[in-house]
């Protein structure tokens, strides 16, 4: 399957639109939201585990990132609550599910597969001192990728020029791009070289982004 696998293009989903599509596991659904592969794919994905659902025991060959969007998400590691951003990388495994159901936003096979950097991180404890109206949380850094967590306070703008692609997911409240809005749940993906300019609006917003990953995108090496 290939959706929105156009890394030359703009490109925007409004997720919260888009129909749940059945994974092979019972009470796991799935929003997809760009994707090159089958079952296993290079994969930007809204997730829905029903209370009591899991997946059977499996190993992150292409590396796993998600932030948990409401309820909590489980795995023999732990709990992982609303507002927590997770990295799996590449040789990681777990047995994930959750007993009172959740929501993740889920991105597979987009790791450098040399990469060992296992972490989670509360965002909304890794915000920093808001400035001209925006707090910010460095998420992750490497020589790939920028992951960043913005509280943008209503009526402000926000641009970023970072090169190797934008891509970002508002999480609560909403903003406006190129004159189009984009609320709660919109996912957008700007190509190498497209610069980014929100302007926040009266509710403002929380917005996850991440750039510079865009020029490695690539199917799975299987």
């Amino acid at each position: 399957m290939n959706l929105n696998a156009d890394f030359a293009a703009r490109v925007v989903v409004r997720s919260e639109n888009v129909d749940w599509l059945a994974s092979p596991m019972p009470g796991v659904d799935r929003r997809m939201l760009d994707r090159i592969g089958g079952e296993v794919a290079r994969a930007t994905s809204i997730v829905r585990y029903a209370p009591g659902s899991h997946f059977s025991a499996h190993t992150h060959t292409g590396g796993e990132e998600f932030i948990v969007l409401d309820g909590v998400f489980q795995d023999e590691h732990g709990d992982y609550p609303a507002g927590t951003y997770v990295r799996n990388p590449p040789t990681t495994s777990h047995t994930p599910g959750s007993e009172p159901g959740c929501t993740i936003f889920v991105k597979l096979w987009q790791f450098d597969m040399d990469d060992r950097t296992q972490f989670r991180k509360n965002m909304e404890e890794a915000l920093g001192e808001r400035a001209e109206g925006v707090a910010m949380a460095e998420l992750h850094r490497d020589a790939r990728e920028v992951v960043t967590y913005l509280d943008i306070a209503p009526d402000t703008a926000f641009a970023s020029a970072a090169a190797g692609g934008i891509e970002l997911l508002v999480l609560q409240g909403s903003v406006t791009e190129s004159g189009e809005m984009l609320g709660k749940g919109a996912w957008m993906r700007l190509p190498e070289g497209q610069p980014l300019s929100l302007l926040s609006q009266g509710d403002g917003a929380r917005i996850w982004m991440k750039s510079g990953h865009l020029r490695y995108a690539a199917a799975p090496a299987l």
